[in-house]
């Protein structure tokens, strides 16, 4: 369900017209303006299901607590509870910020979406989820949906999701928009925006000085979306104030596009203000001559600023109420395409009809100083070098050239599994005990860089759409994963890292590529069943399926440590608790056939381990039999 991401700008209307096309346009606005009318303080959303699709729908009627001086006002997110949004934000960059009221409303409206979601998830007929909201009830649809997300991955669902807003404020800051397009959940999210909306540009704007007249327009909105007739009863704003509003954020808005993505813009010099707010996911552009749908964010602010151009001060604030008609008007263009020639001649060129299509589309083709601009605009969109299909053929052939590196690491896990020390793959490495041992360090590195790279044309959109779920891309990155990160565990432990940083598997220290490819894999067994996954083994597997088991193992390791020296009965139990789990799963492990036979070499660390704690259990058990002696060994006297 998700839109194509990273689309070229020739596709621009085809992808208008596809929306356009579905359902999903009149039934999301058909919810919106539903739940519009009967809001209330304690129906802010609703839902409805049609056939395998689920509907939510939220309210425009809401107030975020934030039309005074706090308007702009920015407040950090990286998880809602239990559920953390993104796993890819870097070490040293800007954190994720978004907008505090709306973030306050919609921690405020969180358990009764996540209860509904929940019913919704166990109706085995649903298939989709569409997530829709007007005005700052799409800023609050954004949220819930980026939650749904985030829950359905760690579920590893397979339920598909869209966000549809109409007339959205902006929400977050460029880390905002850029961890949702690295997360490749760009595609789930199709804002609406009418040509002369002001709302979606608001927040381009400081809104300080504009406090009165934002707060009477806000009453008038949310009134009139209530009824046209509760409209009229909203204090009115003169022509001086609603001039006064439409300049100031035609002014930032033109030095946001001055500014061309960097953090600040300036207009002629006039206008100098940060840019808070970035656009993400795709924008679907409305106006009373089609659609046209684009997915760059400094392409999304100079379009909405080449619209914005061509309207006035009446029209900023009335187009916010006007979603039904262009809704209508999309849909009905849709159906009589074939009968309503379009105004201005089609080249031949498909490059350029793309333009001029988009161009009509737009509703600016009768503005001819904005034609250029808005070609120039249309233009930046379009895909620089190689396409995705023919970046996936180049990945592969980078792929045989660093297929060696890992037979050289498979051959030197063959050597430690059969060396007479019976010491094992990843202890040999940790050690360093043979000099092979170098070049499998260095090869290490290789593989890690080409990895790296595989990721990062990822998240920027270079590779196919479903460049993750291929079998072989797949299959590749788990076997690399179970072969080469023990390694990086062993160095990881090798060089005190845990001593400062913590263990491997706390704080993040864990490689991100691994994180992916564990996502890949559990989504793979998921798309195909769980029979393989199930599968009774005969012999040992030659690789151990859990990559992270030695990180287990050094953390098994110092707890039994603790247990030597901890005085407190309290800890002493908790690290018990912990010492046994790990047991217990080690020990299914090595039931169901799921280690390496190095897991139980004799003198591997894991053998060690069990050696140790089995040491230790029967000292406990004799401490259990004469209590006085246990005084004596938590003193740090030696026992008998």
């Amino acid at each position: 369900m998700a839109i194509n991401e990273a689309s070229p700008f020739e596709s621009s209307e085809m992808l208008a017209t596809f929306v356009a096309s579905t359902p999903l346009l009149a039934e999301s606005w058909r919810l919106c303006n539903h739940v519009n009318r009967s809001a209330t303080a304690h129906r802010s959303f609703v839902a409805e299901q049609i056939g395998r699709v689920a509907y939510v729908a939220f309210s425009g009627v809401q107030m975020v607590g934030g039309s005074d001086d706090t308007w702009r006002n920015m407040v950090p997110l990286d998880r809602i509870g239990d559920v953390a949004f993104f796993s890819s934000i870097r070490e040293g960059e800007e954190p994720v910020m978004v907008h505090a009221g709306i973030l306050n409303l919609f921690n405020s409206l969180l358990h009764s979406f996540q209860t509904q979601m929940l019913e919704i998830l166990g109706n085995k007929e649903t298939k989709s989820v569409v997530i829709t909201g007007h005005s700052i009830g799409g800023a609050t649809a954004s949220l819930c949906t980026l939650w749904l997300l985030s829950y359905l991955r760690a579920i590893s669902s397979s339920v598909s999701v869209l966000c549809i807003t109409y007339g959205s404020p902006l929400l977050g800051n460029d880390s905002f928009s850029t961890a949702i397009f690295r997360e490749r959940w760009s595609g789930n999210f199709c804002h609406v925006v009418s040509k002369h909306d002001i709302m979606p540009r608001l927040l381009f704007a400081p809104i300080t000085p504009l406090t009165s007249q934002l707060n009477f327009l806000l009453q008038f909105w949310q009134l009139s979306m209530t009824s046209p007739d509760f409209g009229k009863l909203a204090v009115q704003i003169t022509d001086r104030e609603k001039a006064k509003l439409f300049t100031a954020v035609m002014d930032y808005l033109e030095a946001a596009t001055q500014g061309d993505g960097e953090g600040e813009g300036e207009s002629k010099g006039e206008v100098s203000v940060p840019i808070l707010f970035r656009p993400f996911g795709n924008y679907l552009f409305v106006s009373e001559d089609g659609a046209v749908c684009m997915d760059s964010p400094a392409t999304i602010t100079k379009m909405m600023h080449l619209m914005l151009a061509t309207g006035s001060p009446d029209c900023s604030i009335e187009d916010h109420l006007k979603y039904g008609y262009y809704v209508d008007k999309v849909s009905w263009q849709f159906l009589t395409q074939g009968n309503s020639p379009k105004q201005r001649s089609i080249p031949e060129s498909s490059y350029e009809a793309g333009l001029e299509l988009a161009i009509q589309s737009s509703g600016l083709a009768n503005q001819e100083s904005l034609i250029i601009p808005a070609k120039e605009c249309l233009k930046t969109t379009r895909r620089m070098g190689p396409s995705p299909v023919l970046n996936a053929a180049a990945l592969a052939l980078s792929l045989s050239k660093v297929v060696p590196y890992r037979a050289q690491i498979e051959w030197y896990k063959a050597l430690c599994d059969e060396h007479d020390e019976q010491v094992g793959y990843y202890d040999s490495f940790k050690s360093r005990s043979a000099k092979s041992a170098m070049k499998v360090n260095i090869n290490r590195h290789k593989l890690a860089r080409f990895w790296n790279d595989v990721i990062e044309m990822m998240e920027k959109n270079e590779l196919p759409h479903d460049f993750d779920k291929r079998a072989k891309w797949v299959n590749t990155s788990h076997f690399y994963k179970l072969l080469v990160e023990p390694l990086d565990i062993a160095e990881y432990y090798r060089k005190g890292l845990h001593r400062t940083k913590g263990h491997y598997m706390e704080n993040g220290n864990r490689e991100r590529r691994y994180v992916m490819f564990d996502r890949w894999w559990k989504d793979r067994i998921r798309r195909d069943g769980a029979a393989e996954e199930n599968s009774v083994r005969s012999t040992f597997a030659s690789l151990t399926q859990d990559s992270c088991f030695w990180a287990k193992v050094e953390e098994a390791r110092d707890w039994l440590d603790s247990v030597r020296s901890e005085k407190d009965t309290n800890k002493l139990a908790l690290l018990w608790d912990k010492i046994e789990k790990f047991e217990v799963y080690a020990n299914q492990l090595i039931e169901q056939k799921e280690v390496s036979k190095d897991v139980l070499a004799k003198n591997s660390s894991y053998s060690i381990w069990v050696g140790d704690l089995r040491d230790l259990k029967q000292l406990r058990e004799r401490l259990n039999m004469f209590p006085h002696q246990l005084t004596s060994f938590l003193d740090g006297e030696v026992v008998p």
